[in-house]
């Protein structure tokens, strides 16, 4: 599980470890927010309506959900239990909350905190995608600090200071757990 605040680069190491690393499976999560330019609905997130979303939380589809700026998130069950029952490493990227509920129901995860190298680095970059105004930008901030405070929690923690350096930390963490397996 790969966890930390918007805008610490999750998806860009993540990218990149996949390059590095083979039988890792990125599971898509499920989101109510409106997609941004050139996403795609099934390879970044599955897109749906919040009536969808509540509707599958009712029917116990999700492994987590949370309720994170306004939007629904969540991963569905069957994202993770189809790539596991294929044999693949999956990578759930996840906000906090999320990675709490997924550690409850899969206790044998290994959680990984992604952290930007500090929170003025953190608000350069949320502000240099300019999809936020700067009132959700201090609003993530906030959210940040308490997640960064959360960061002990976890089984490692990455410092995103250089998104290739950190994505070849992270391979050497999964390599490192795979021996254990």
């Amino acid at each position: 599980m790969i966890s930390g605040p918007s805008g610490a680069g999750k998806g860009t190491v993540i990218a990149l470890l996949r390059r590095r690393l083979g039988g890792l499976s990125l599971a898509v999560s499920a989101t109510t927010r409106a997609p941004r330019p050139g996403e795609v609905d099934g390879r970044e997130y599955h897109f749906m309506t919040r009536d969808e979303f509540e509707r599958e939380v009712a029917a116990g589809a999700f492994l987590e959900w949370v309720e994170y700026s306004g939007a629904l998130y969540g991963t569905l069950r069957r994202e993770v239990e189809d790539k596991l029952a294929r044999g693949d490493d999956v990578l759930l990227e996840i906000e906090l909350r999320g990675a709490r509920a997924v550690r409850r129901a899969m206790p044998e995860a290994v959680l990984v905190f992604i952290a930007p190298p500090s929170l003025d680095e953190l608000g350069r970059r949320l502000r240099g995608r300019g999809t936020e105004s700067d009132e959700a930008v201090a609003r993530r901030l906030e959210i940040a600090a308490g997640e960064l405070a959360a960061a002990d929690e976890f089984d490692h923690v990455v410092v995103n200071d250089d998104a290739e350096r950190a994505a070849a930390e992270l391979a050497a963490i999964i390599s490192e757990e795979r021996k254990e397996d």
